[in-house]
């Protein structure tokens, strides 16, 4: 990759990690089958929500590949906490990771091989650094999200690190062989359920919506993605013209009048809640303007709630492919997830949802190797795993085919609480699959083969699934 390009992306993944990995604070899974060295029944007792655990004793055996002994599994894993911009970057994944490694060796580990992590901090801008170190010591990486992804990405396919990514930003990552996610957002496939979802609930969606927009690169790039989604559906924005710029402006209320005098009954936007986008919306207020709010799951977050507290986003709703934790009560997977994390005093977030899933895909697939806990074998399983919920966590995905959910859900806030909205039965989505539509290559920032994968860092021994 060209040094300019790398320098573009770092100037908009800080934005971009929350929007394409669905971050912010705030169907069934199947069941793992018995493999080489698991114990059926006594093994099998643990749940995670609908799924039954991967984890326990065993007889396991073999130094089969890098970082793997008889007796233990050595991975990595990480986040982005100690970037000095924005202390704690991404710290819910990491902190989900390290209480799910010790709620799998209380149970025995992955058919008896304890599990070793290896926690790294990218801190943003060093996420290459990281990736050279896992190179030389993990059997994988697992859970992790690195904002600045692209930059590595060329050492992990060269010293051939498969990956179950907690989340991947660059397209370069999230289209790179070896690499599975729990929730995939590939560059060349969209999930529009919350677009549609947000057309079917408010009719002012459909027929006068427009979107907030900045000189951001990253919300560029997404408003852009946006409005090719929306065109899909049949929906167009209004174009009022409003452009926010991304390093501030001296008022916001023009761009709310704007807004006002141009008739718009809904916003969405692909911006992360920030001081600009709060003073946007508290001109809205300011002027009279009442639109439906209807922005992406960054804003389902402690931030907005507490931003929230005197009522001025009570027209805010945010479109979700997780459970949000209000419906713990109702969705065991959300309750287990919330009592592992908090035992442990780590901070809770949908990212932390997100690496949790990805280390239950990462365990069953390497409970399902037994004794023959190779890179390729992992390979091999992930490739054929088409249907995944993190045990109820999300809605389905296809990690194997790197395809997206086709489903969403709708929560409101009112003050500082939000409340699942749509569909009307807590805990249910609303899906369909053509509600996953193609994007416009144009807009995928890399060049794909025909099997879909990134060919920018491809080399001709990288492991591909058998069999």
């Amino acid at each position: 990759m060209e040094v300019k390009a790398i320098t573009r992306l770092a100037a908009g993944a800080l934005a971009l990690v929350t929007l394409a990995a669905c971050a912010s604070e705030r169907g069934a899974a199947p069941e793992a089958t018995t493999a080489a060295g698991q114990p059926s029944a006594a093994a099998s007792q643990e749940t995670f929500g609908t799924l039954q655990s991967p984890c326990g004793p065993g007889t396991a055996k073999g130094a089969t590949d890098q970082g793997v002994t008889d007796t233990g599994i050595t991975i990595g894993f990480g986040d982005d906490r100690g970037f000095p911009k924005a202390p704690g970057l991404s710290k819910e994944m990491g902190d989900a990771v390290g209480a799910m490694i010790k709620w799998c060796n209380g149970q025995g580990g992955i058919n008896g091989r304890k599990i070793t992590g290896n926690q790294y901090d990218a801190a943003y801008m060093q996420a290459a650094t990281v990736m050279q170190k896992a190179c030389k010591q993990d059997f994988m990486l697992v859970g992790h999200g690195f904002a600045l992804d692209e930059a590595a990405e060329q050492y992990r396919v060269g010293c051939k690190l498969p990956m179950v990514a907690g989340y991947t930003v660059g397209p370069n990552a999230a289209m790179g062989p070896m690499k599975f996610e729990p929730v995939p957002y590939p560059v060349d496939h969209f999930n529009a359920a919350p677009l549609r979802v947000a057309a079917k609930t408010f009719p002012g969606f459909a027929s006068d919506v427009d979107l907030i927009t900045s000189t951001s690169p990253a919300v560029m790039a997404g408003s852009k993605k946006i409005e090719a989604a929306m065109k899909s559906i049949g929906v167009t924005p209004k174009k009022c013209g409003v452009q926010l710029n991304n390093e501030g402006d001296p008022s916001y209320v023009p761009f709310a009048e704007k807004f006002k005098s141009c008739g718009v009954k809904a916003l969405w936007t692909s911006k992360s809640p920030d001081p600009a986008a709060f003073s946007l919306l508290e001109a809205l207020d300011r002027v009279g303007a009442d639109p439906t709010l209807v922005f992406e799951a960054t804003w389902y977050s402690q931030a907005v709630a507490k931003w929230n507290a005197a009522g001025q986003g009570d027209n805010l709703h945010a479109g979700l492919i997780f459970q949000p934790f209000e419906n713990a009560g109702q969705v065991p997977a959300v309750k287990k997830y919330l009592d592992l994390v908090n035992a442990e005093s780590g901070k809770t977030a949908l990212l932390g949802m997100q690496a949790t899933s990805a280390f239950l895909l990462w365990a069953t697939a390497a409970k399902d190797c037994g004794s023959d806990l190779t890179r390729q074998c992992m390979v091999n399983k992930l490739s054929q795993v088409h249907e995944w919920t993190g045990g109820g966590l999300h809605a389905p995905t296809d990690p194997g085919g790197n395809l997206p959910a086709s489903c969403s859900l709708m929560v409101k806030l009112t003050g500082s609480t939000y409340k699942q909205v749509a569909p009307a039965t807590v805990g249910e989505f609303d899906c369909d699959p053509a509600n996953v539509i193609k994007t416009d290559p144009s807009t995928w920032g890399t060049k794909l083969g025909e099997d879909r994968i990134a060919t920018t860092f491809l080399t001709p021994d990288v492991i591909k699934p058998q069999g």
